[in-house]
């Protein structure tokens, strides 16, 4: 394709120039990609305030949450106020595929979207819990993990549907029914973390703190509120560029995240749409519970801090 042409209204430009090292793949090659799994990576990115990760020749990746002043007019943005940066913060938002693919001219590799949709009854969507493998561990230990979390989603009455991260781990989503607080969602996280560790506590831990995992799966019970997810399908700047896949239950231990790849060959159908179950009512008993266990990262900033003392001290 020759420089200058485009698609969708959107031009494409330096298509054949690497995308990263180690990529084995060129800008082209992701746009192609975006261009192929548009219609299937859109739903999960629709209506959702957006964060990219994008990269730039002899420059590490960095994530993008402002849109651009420089970008089109037709990508709608999301105007949220930042307290951490006291700003007002203007997300884009990825509805359709031109918008899609301006963003793969960008550099734009990875694509992290918001757990509610940008309306005026907001609130999370999904339940999520990110399995995260001890360094140096095979799949095979993440799978193990995952079986105990579908269990502990099972003993509730919930179902679930299981992606690769399109790293090491896999992310494992529960669509909720009606507008449950956000506060409420986070709880039942920690809730279910906590069974699923109870399950099998020699493969898989909820400690946040890494140094007190002793070599177990992390069950992280922290993607709530104002978190992000890598959408399924993304791309994500790794070696060959792997993507985030979805995986049928029955089919995970017979996969490894580095199976898929922008090069891999798509399945005829939109595998996550076909595989996540019905929007489910998260259980009150499963909220209470959750109420009752603390936040990660609370507890793991007030133990650094006691631990930092205590080293001080001695």
């Amino acid at each position: 394709m020759a420089k200058g042409e485009k698609r969708d209204g959107v031009e494409l430009t330096n298509l054949d120039v690497q995308l990263f090292d180690g990529a084995n793949a060129t800008k082209r090659d992701l746009i192609d990609y975006l261009d192929a799994v548009s219609a299937r990576m859109l739903p999960g990115l629709r209506d959702r305030p957006l964060s990219v990760m994008r990269v730039r020749p002899g420059q590490p990746p960095f994530m993008q949450k402002n849109l651009p002043k420089y970008a089109p007019d037709w990508i709608r943005t999301e105007e949220i106020w930042a307290e951490a940066s006291k700003r007002e913060v203007h997300y884009p938002v990825c509805d359709d595929r031109r918008t899609l693919l301006w963003f793969g001219n960008q550099r734009a590799v990875e694509y992290h979207a918001q757990l509610y949709r940008s309306s005026d009854d907001v609130h999370q969507t999904h339940l999520v819990l990110d399995l995260d493998p001890p360094e140096g561990a095979g799949f095979d230990v993440v799978v193990k993990a995952a079986a105990l979390v579908r269990q502990a989603l099972a003993d509730t009455g919930l179902e679930a549907a299981v992606k690769t991260s399109g790293s090491k781990g896999v992310h494992i989503l529960v669509p909720l029914a009606g507008a449950p607080s956000f506060e409420d969602v986070a709880a039942a996280t920690r809730a279910l973390a906590v069974r699923a560790e109870k399950l099998g506590p020699e493969i898989a831990t909820t400690a946040f703190i890494r140094e007190d995992r002793e070599g177990k799966v992390f069950l992280d019970s922290t993607r709530a509120g104002g978190a992000t997810i890598v959408a399924a399908y993304s791309p994500r700047i790794r070696p060959e560029v792997p993507v985030s896949h979805p995986v049928a239950w029955e089919d995970l231990e017979s996969v490894t995240p580095q199976d898929f790849t922008i090069r891999t060959p798509l399945p005829d159908d939109d595998l996550w749409a076909a595989l996540m179950p019905e929007p489910q009512t998260l259980p009150a008993e499963l909220i209470e519970h959750g109420h009752t266990i603390p936040v990660a990262r609370v507890q793991a900033m007030h133990e650094g801090k006691r631990r930092a003392k205590a080293r001080r001290e001695a």
